[in-house]
């Protein structure tokens, strides 16, 4: 695929128009309702896991990640989303009880400053742990646990991220299966399903990650990775009838941007907002936060 003005006029006509709500029902998180497309939501990363990569979103201790937090909600972050353990196929896996030790300390911390809270996790106990410390959000990155955590999810009120995982957990994944040039065909079979299993539990708050940074082993080559990613990120927009806002993690293409990666995300931004992302996950607040307010103020008429 070569990204250029000829593609973008060829497609441009599909798209959804940016500011309007696609027909997605709006939900509360916190204490803000969210009226999607119209009320994008920028979430900030903070990694408690010395093996993230990211380097600029790594805080090692739970002072740090507090000052953190508060710098990602004065440059516009709407929730923090954090993390104890990295995806990265080659870091440390984190037992359930450290990563309550990483997290509880910050989630209370950052909750008193009136920030809201998504927890990433796959495991039933950290999410129940997170949520009775104030999570408002569970990042579900697996799915071992999914009737568990559903249920929890439910009778307290909390959003789901349900991301795209092709294993167990993110932590276990191989090879992907999905078409890489029509991937979001298989990720609307994949999301039917999860949102039939957690509506029977009673979860209605939901939002859907195609799962777009994960370590597939036939996703490591650059290009490829890449192209999937771009494709994902300009049809978005086919998963809006499924009723629920599309969240997207931006990535980064270091093989692409180098010395300047911390542009990629703003890069990303681009695309998918203009595929119909609602829900924005990065490390640079800064620099996503006005290229998704300037796109949702756009009127194409």
């Amino acid at each position: 695929m070569t990204l250029n003005a000829k593609y973008l006029a060829g497609t441009f006509n599909a798209f959804p128009p940016i500011n309007q709500n696609h027909g997605i029902a709006p939900f509360q998180i916190g204490q803000r309702l969210f009226n999607w497309g119209s009320d994008p939501l920028i979430m900030g990363v903070i990694n408690l896991s010395p093996d993230s990569w990211y380097r600029e979103s790594v805080s090692l201790n739970a002072e740090s990640a507090i000052s953190r937090g508060k710098v990602l909600l004065a440059q516009g972050a709407d929730v923090l989303d954090v993390g104890a353990e990295s995806s990265l196929n080659s870091a440390d896996r984190v037992a359930a009880e450290k990563q309550l030790d990483r997290v509880l300390p910050v989630i209370q911390g950052l909750v008193n400053h009136g920030a809201v809270i998504s927890l990433e996790t796959y495991r039933a106990p950290v999410a129940k742990a997170g949520g009775n410390a104030g999570a408002n959000v569970i990042n579900l990155t697996g799915y071992q646990d999914q009737e568990e955590i559903f249920e929890y999810a439910a009778s307290n009120d909390l959003t789901l991220i349900l991301c795209f995982v092709d294993g167990s957990n993110v932590r276990e994944v191989d090879q992907i299966r999905l078409n890489l040039r029509d991937p979001v065909s298989g990720l609307k079979m994949f999301f039917e399903n999860k949102i039939d299993l957690a509506l029977k539990y009673g979860a209605r708050k939901l939002a859907l990650d195609p799962g777009l940074g994960f370590y597939y082993r036939n996703l490591l080559d650059s290009k490829t990775r890449v192209q999937y990613q771009m494709r994902a990120f300009l049809q978005s927009y086919r998963l809006h009838e499924l009723g629920f806002p599309v969240c997207n993690a931006l990535p980064h293409a270091f093989e692409y941007f180098g010395e300047e990666v911390r542009v990629a995300e703003p890069y990303f931004a681009s695309l998918a907002g203009i595929g119909g992302t609602h829900w924005f996950r990065t490390h640079e607040v800064a620099k996503v936060r006005p290229i998704v307010e300037l796109m949702t103020d756009f009127d194409s008429d």
